[in-house]
């Protein structure tokens, strides 16, 4: 499914083709707290298949418990997350967040990741895969 976006002021602009199947809800404490809110939605894109139209987003590197740093894009005018994927040299898989792309309507999530740190007076979602840890 082709898809498009950017941030809330305009200023970045995306497309990307993406499987919807694989739209997911993470409630993982990073995303949490970069989100300011209980979750986040992502839906995966290969590098191959996510291409910036217009801007260049700023990028700040997370890194996780584990060691494993992560690149948080986003736009520091208007503070849109647009994306993270990982540090390195190695093939990139863009994470896009859902709420920046026009067809966020279609993407429905289909499991959920990080359950384990749900907050607990989250509603279920039921009907969705969900996996404690990722």
């Amino acid at each position: 499914m082709k898809i498009d976006g950017g941030c809330h002021c305009g200023a970045i602009t995306y497309e990307a083709e993406v499987d919807p199947e694989k739209t997911a809800i993470c409630h993982c404490t990073d995303c949490q707290r970069l989100t300011g809110t209980a979750f986040r939605v992502t839906v995966p894109a290969p590098e191959s298949n996510y291409k910036i139209i217009s801007g260049t987003p700023k990028v700040y590197i997370k890194t996780g418990s584990s060691g494993a740093k992560r690149a948080q894009g986003f736009w520091g005018d208007c503070g849109s997350h647009l994306y993270a994927t990982s540090v390195g040299d190695e093939p990139k898989v863009y994470g896009i967040r859902v709420g920046t792309s026009r067809q966020r309507e279609q993407l429905v999530p289909r499991k959920q990741v990080w359950h384990r740190s749900a907050l607990h007076w989250l509603p279920e979602f039921e009907g969705k895969t969900t996996i404690e840890e990722q």
